[in-house]
């Protein structure tokens, strides 16, 4: 069920019957029809090991079941709205940054130093970011929030993007991530900006980044 986007700040989704989504507690803001929010203690379709994934992970967003026959709004805080559309990939976002996605998709959690090694262990130290970052994988929609608006990068062979790691929202394809720093050891004590760590992403396919690193 994709979404549509009323403006920057709110999508509105069809709700049918026999289908469900997932959203994060608090983000709906109006709903007609006869529709349903249920907590969800299952972590989304990811079942019972997901929801341990993002408790381990520091990332156990409630998130809320939405079912039944009507439309729903979604927004939260006033932040920016980007509308992902998969077809069969695997997009990688932080917990927090999930507004509402559809039931179809399959929700897990990966760590981020098994793609980026030691150094992606310390981005999750060093800049606030989670170690861990929440995937869903399949055929559907994913609303995400950021701050201050969001541009698509696209990742392609041969040419990396690096991204300050405090400015990154989201990635889908066939990317790897590797944090790298501009400075010495000495000099990255305290400091967590993109002067200090670059977040680079290769291989074939794009990443979100917003117009601020401030946290959601």
């Amino acid at each position: 069920m994709p979404f549509r986007e009323i403006n920057s700040k709110m999508v509105e989704a069809t709700v049918a019957p026999g289908q469900k989504m997932f959203s994060q507690r608090g983000a709906m803001l109006a709903y007609r029809g006869d529709v349903t929010f249920t907590p969800n203690i299952q972590g989304g379709r990811g079942g019972l090991m997901s929801m341990i994934g993002r408790r381990v992970a520091n990332e156990a967003t409630p998130l809320m079941t939405v079912e039944g026959s009507g439309t729903v709004m979604f927004g939260h805080g006033g932040h920016h709205i980007q509308v992902v559309n998969l077809s069969g990939d695997t997009l990688y976002v932080e917990a927090d940054r999930l507004l509402a996605f559809d039931g179809t998709l399959q929700q897990g959690t990966m760590f981020m130093g098994s793609q980026g090694g030691v150094m992606g262990m310390v981005r999750g130290q060093a800049t606030g970011q989670g170690l861990f970052t929440t995937t869903l994988k399949g055929h559907g929609s994913v609303a995400v929030m950021a701050h201050g608006g969001v541009i698509e990068l696209p990742v392609t062979p041969g040419r990396a993007v690096h991204v300050d790691p405090q400015a990154y929202v989201a990635h889908h394809g066939d990317v790897r991530n590797k944090l790298s720093t501009a400075l010495g050891w000495r000099d990255m004590v305290g400091r967590g900006s993109g002067e200090a760590f670059q977040l680079e992403l290769s291989g074939s396919g794009a990443v979100y980044v917003q117009a601020s690193e401030e946290k959601l």
